[in-house]
């Protein structure tokens, strides 16, 4: 069982950052793989990062590649998500998600477990 709550969200301004963490419950972290997603109001929820359960690959959107990086702290049972050179098209729920699934998982519905959501607003 793996229960995620997303936090760090908030107001910034353009060009400016923020640090989004997900903290996870269970004993089972080390074995998910993560991933971040995003939703605007009246778009779909797109893919932004994923990181495996190792650690040792990470996965980007185009759209943030460059700008955001994803890392997580299985001793923490921690997992975040750097944003940078933020800009306001970036303005969106954020959440966390986990999968057993290994590989390249960029697909909503391929997580079985979410976070509630943390919103980001990014100001021009």
């Amino acid at each position: 069982q793996v229960q995620l709550v997303e936090s760090g969200g908030g107001l910034v301004q353009a060009g400016g950052s923020l640090r989004l963490s997900c903290a996870a419950s269970g004993r089972t972290f080390s074995a998910y793989g993560m991933g971040w997603f995003r939703q605007a109001p009246g778009k779909e929820r797109e893919f932004v990062a994923a990181i495996s359960w190792s650690g040792g690959s990470t996965y980007y959107a185009d759209s943030v590649k460059g700008r955001f990086t994803s890392s997580r702290d299985n001793a923490k049972n921690t997992f975040y998500l750097q944003m940078n050179s933020l800009k306001p098209e970036d303005t969106a729920v954020y959440y966390c998600a986990a999968t057993p699934l290994s590989g390249s998982v960029v697909h909503d519905y391929e997580y079985d477990y979410w976070g509630q959501g943390t919103q980001v607003t990014v100001s021009s």
